[in-house]
């Protein structure tokens, strides 16, 4: 979407609804010069993990650990 300064202006709200729901860039003209609209990228939800020691003991134990088959039976 192209348009001038003036057109922005009557519309800036609708404008940036629309690239925020289709994430097209909205191209503004001025004096020869073209201004993006864009939406800028969004943070990832995994940029929020925040990193926890959470091994208690010896972490080397949990190579050669082993488990139990499951037994229905027994479960039963």
């Amino acid at each position: 979407m192209s348009m001038s300064l003036t057109s922005l202006r009557q519309q800036l709200f609708n404008v940036v609804d629309q690239v925020i729901a289709t994430g097209i860039p909205a191209e503004i003209s001025r004096n020869g010069h073209i201004v993006k609209i864009v939406l800028a990228d969004e943070k990832s939800k995994l940029d929020n993990l925040v990193e926890h020691d959470c091994i208690v003991g010896d972490p080397e134990a949990l190579i050669d650990l082993s488990l139990h088959e499951w037994d229905e039976e027994k479960a039963l």
